[in-house]
């Protein structure tokens, strides 16, 4: 079996959590490099994963290598746009992490960079793959909703921004907050399941409230507590967004937060068809109410892991040479709203598009 060679670019968390177990269950991928700029991760993810080949500290080195075929772009958010630019041009196939980059203009430049060299570039929108999402795409696709007129979503936590005062809160380095970070996997879940659908107007506010003095703000769990700096660090992105959403298939009301004065977590999506309904708890199952009989169903199934699946949707896409959901085409709708949202909240009006 000929094995697709392929470079990993970053090895943070998401490397450690999501596609390091990935890969490790594939035995048509062979991992010839692992790359961060500080060595030391590098060498302690080949430690952990020893199918791991090499490790090395400049990206350029695995691009230049002709026998490596596929790059995946692992690294923070600012970074995406010339790591995957690179790759590209150097002949290679790129996975690359959502967002796509941190802005809409660049991402269009990175669509065309893969046109331009005939590669494939996917994005790591991991919901396409979740089965959940699957189930309700179907569902609407066969016509059981009937028409979705409006969805509703909320992904609203307790206090729960993440590295305060490091990368996921300087603007600089992630591009926004809560909807960047969070928000970009519920919108595109939502218009993947509306069949693509295509924006028509935005309107948004955007709230950096719950950490102005981040040294008196108080959590009982921070993720990537380890990159915060609350000492010498910044703090400028939203930790509470709010909007209004039309395309020409429904409309989207959304709630998000980072962090907020009220005790719950509530993640989940709301689709309302004039024929039936239906409730998704964000990762998990999802409740169907059929309007004519006004009975409500929890089907039971399996939640694969769905980094794995869109992983592996990846090497079958270079291999097929065909262009899957996770393709950049498919993504770039979602990468224009969050532009116009945050447009949006920024002259506190609504945008056009």
């Amino acid at each position: 079996m000929k094995k697709t060679v392929l470079a990993v670019i970053g090895c943070g968390r998401i490397a450690r959590n999501a596609h390091f177990p990935a890969l490790e269950k594939m035995d048509d991928v062979r991992v010839k490099y692992a790359c961060d700029i500080i060595i030391e991760k590098a060498d302690e993810m080949k430690k952990d994963f020893p199918f791991i080949e090499q490790t090395i500290v400049d990206y350029k080195v695995a691009l230049a290598d002709p026998e490596v075929e596929a790059v995946f772009v692992l690294t923070p958010n600012y970074t995406h746009y010339v790591v995957t630019m690179d790759a590209l041009a150097a002949g290679k196939h790129v996975m690359c992490e959502k967002p796509i980059t941190i802005d809409y203009a660049k991402s269009v430049e990175m669509k065309e960079q893969a046109d331009k060299y005939g590669k494939i570039l996917n994005i790591g929108v991991c919901n396409r793959y979740n089965r959940s999402v699957e189930k309700l795409e179907q569902l609407n696709r066969e016509g059981k909703f009937g028409n979705i007129y409006h969805v509703y979503c909320s992904f609203r936590s307790f206090r729960s921004i993440p590295g305060l005062g490091g990368a996921f809160t300087d603007k600089k380095q992630s591009g926004g907050g809560v909807l960047i970070d969070w928000g970009i996997h519920f919108f595109d879940l939502i218009l993947y399941i509306l069949g693509g659908a295509k924006l028509q107007n935005v309107t948004c506010d955007a709230y950096c409230e719950m950490a102005k003095d981040m040294k008196s703000y108080k959590y009982e769990g921070m993720w990537a507590e380890e990159t915060k700096d609350v000492e010498n660090g910044v703090n400028d992105v939203d930790d509470f967004i709010t909007g209004y959403i039309r395309t020409d298939k429904a409309s989207i009301s959304f709630n998000g937060a980072w962090a907020q004065n009220v005790d719950k977590n509530e993640m989940f999506i709301d689709f309302l068809g004039d024929k039936a309904g239906a409730r998704l708890t964000y990762g998990g199952l999802f409740d169907f109410t059929d309007g004519s009989t006004l009975e409500t169903t929890r089907e039971e199934y399996e939640i694969p892991q769905q980094h794995h699946a869109e992983d592996v949707a990846f090497f079958k896409s270079i291999r097929e040479g065909v262009k899957d959901r996770n393709n950049i085409d498919n993504i770039l709708e979602s990468m224009k709203l969050l532009d116009a949202l945050y447009a949006s909240a920024a002259k506190r009006e609504e945008i056009k598009l």
